[in-house]
């Protein structure tokens, strides 16, 4: 078990007081942690349980239920294929082996150098512009597999810019 940053740990008290250590209000704690921190590992999630007065596994079960919640760290970048019907007919399936085969990473995981991270998702709701790709709040539109490699240079570039 890594261990909690003495800087980490009084943010997530702070935290918690912000919503008056209220169980009802886990869930807001929970996405305020992740905004901060990135990701909600095991030590988090002691912290907010013993803040809020409530068990380990009821923090964990909320964190382990929803998939906006995550354990491990992302990257800078999740980007996002739809598999929903509409673009999975249209060749979503493709797009997302030749992100797999481009960042050689499978769906879930993070690039070694921790810019992007790859996942999949059921419905972007912007059937028409099938197959969709979402990079944070950026939606790609009628992608084909050769539109791969100029997406991944776009955010590498955006990267380097950040450092």
């Amino acid at each position: 078990m890594a261990t909690l940053s003495e800087n980490s740990r009084k943010f997530l008290v702070e935290l918690c007081k912000k919503y008056r250590n209220d169980e009802h209000e886990l869930i807001n704690v929970l996405h305020e942690a992740q905004d901060e921190l990135g990701y909600l590992p095991v030590e988090v999630q002691h912290v907010i349980a013993g803040e809020l007065n409530i068990p380990d596994a009821r923090v964990y079960g909320v964190v382990t239920f929803y998939s906006f919640f995550t354990m491990v760290p992302k990257g800078k970048f999740d980007i996002s294929i739809c598999m929903g019907t509409a673009c999975y007919v249209k060749g979503s399936e493709l797009i997302l082996d030749e992100f797999k085969r481009r960042l050689k990473v499978k769906v879930g995981g993070t690039t070694e150098d921790g810019i992007f991270t790859l996942s999949t998702l059921r419905c972007v709701g912007a059937c028409s512009l099938a197959p969709v790709v979402s990079i944070g709040s950026k939606v790609f539109g009628n992608v084909t597999p050769l539109q791969v490699k100029k997406i991944i240079d776009e955010y590498v570039e955006k990267a380097e810019e950040l450092h």
